[in-house]
């Protein structure tokens, strides 16, 4: 799971528990005007996530580096009910695919910026 706030003008990712672990990740932070938009599509994470650094235990845990048509992407996920989908530009990831607690919660928090 991963916590996000907005710290100054930068969205700081926490990632907690055992998931830095499975990630190979503790956290990162992202200038906010990184964040191009945030999301949820239950289709999107059926799809294959890509070449992998991480942790991948089919229907159970997805975490760590994907790589995937160019696109290098961060996954943390278990649980998809809660997993929202973070569009970043320019930066080291095209997409974050994250588990959060409240997901409507942080989707406005992410979307604030537009």
């Amino acid at each position: 799971m991963v916590n996000v706030t907005l710290k100054d003008d930068k969205f700081v990712f926490k990632i907690m528990g055992w998931h830095q672990i499975w990630a190979l990740q503790s956290g990162f932070s992202f200038p906010k005007s990184a964040v191009v938009n945030a999301y949820q599509d239950p289709e999107e994470l059926k799809k294959w996530a890509g070449w992998r650094v991480g942790t991948h235990l089919p229907f159970l845990i997805t975490a760590g580096i994907f790589s995937k048509k160019g696109q290098r992407n961060f996954w943390d996920v278990t649980r998809r009910k809660n997993t929202i989908i973070v569009t970043l530009e320019n930066q080291v990831y095209d997409k974050l695919y994250i588990e959060v607690k409240n997901p409507q919660e942080t989707l406005t928090l992410l979307n604030s910026n537009q």
